[in-house]
């Protein structure tokens, strides 16, 4: 009996992770005022255009933080479509035209509390809002600490209400030896609630092929 449980225990060490049951069409990616623009620029290199119509928005506080982090600017790929949050001349905010999925990297605590009550008074928290009422993806990707109670508390609200909150926390044991690999660690895990493969980073006791 112990050998029968022993060798069904490595069949299911061996069984492959189940797929995804969609890959998103339409992406929209959000980018706030915090700090941590090489993850947006991480996972917009790993979207790629012609597989999914790929969307960025960008508050007014974003583009000064997007200057400082990146000196060379924010690199999009031919396809990729550039929103201002002032407008909401946008096809993301309106629930008619609802997208796939939704990220906000990084997300400040700010963003993430007007959402969480329901404010709506630009574009990207309505596309936030959107996304919320029409049981789409909404991942939230803050870069805070410590956190305060009420920080808790709207994330309460958030994932009751269905987001996904993902804060921008690193893993060490994949061996990162640069900047881009760390924050790849972070963006590896935003694919895959997106339903996106990808093997960007080293997963915990990945047996090498």
């Amino acid at each position: 009996m112990s050998r029968l449980f022993t060798n069904v225990s490595k069949l299911l060490a061996k069984k492959p992770l189940k797929k995804p049951c969609f890959a998103p069409v339409r992406i929209l990616v959000a980018i706030t005022g915090a700090s941590g623009a090489i993850y947006t620029q991480r996972l917009l290199d790993r979207l790629d255009p012609t597989e999914h119509e790929v969307h960025v928005i960008t508050s007014s506080y974003a583009k000064i933080i997007l200057k400082e982090e990146l000196p060379d600017g924010l690199r999009l790929a031919e396809g990729v479509q550039l929103h201002a949050a002032k407008s909401m001349n946008v096809p993301f905010a309106s629930g008619s035209n609802a997208f796939d999925a939704m990220v906000i990297l990084p997300c400040t605590m700010g963003t993430l509390g007007r959402i969480a009550h329901g404010v709506s008074d630009d574009a990207l928290l309505r596309a936030a809002d959107v996304m919320l009422k029409e049981n789409k993806t909404l991942i939230l990707c803050p870069r805070e600490t410590p956190l305060s109670l009420v920080h808790v508390k709207n994330m309460e609200l958030l994932l009751l209400a269905g987001a996904t909150m993902m804060p921008a926390n690193p893993y060490f044991y994949a061996g990162a030896k640069t900047l881009e690999e760390l924050a790849d660690t972070v963006v590896a895990r935003v694919l895959d609630h997106l339903g996106v493969e990808n093997k960007i980073s080293p997963r915990w006791r990945e047996e090498e092929e």
